[in-house]
């Protein structure tokens, strides 16, 4: 069994493990997947106010929703540790 704190940068290493773990996440889509969660409520809550945006406007207003969705994500993160 290796241990995960050791210090040889092969690629059992502890250094690596970010990395490792990090393109396990990616292959598994989370990235696409929280995305299309954001913007499926996004639609929904946008379409429940009855506002017409144009489609610069709709984007411009998706961003800074998602960028406070991920920012509110971090938070907690945080606060947990």
């Amino acid at each position: 069994m290796e241990n995960p704190f050791d210090s040889h940068p092969d690629s059992g290493s502890y250094i690596n493990l970010k990395e490792r773990v990090f393109q396990k996440v990616q292959a598994a889509n989370i990235n696409d997947q929280i995305f299309l969660v954001v913007q499926n409520t996004y639609e929904q809550a946008l379409a429940g106010e009855n506002i017409f945006l144009s489609r610069p406007e709709r984007k411009r207003l998706f961003s800074q929703i998602l960028e406070l969705v991920l920012s509110d994500m971090i938070n907690k993160l945080d606060s947990r540790s």
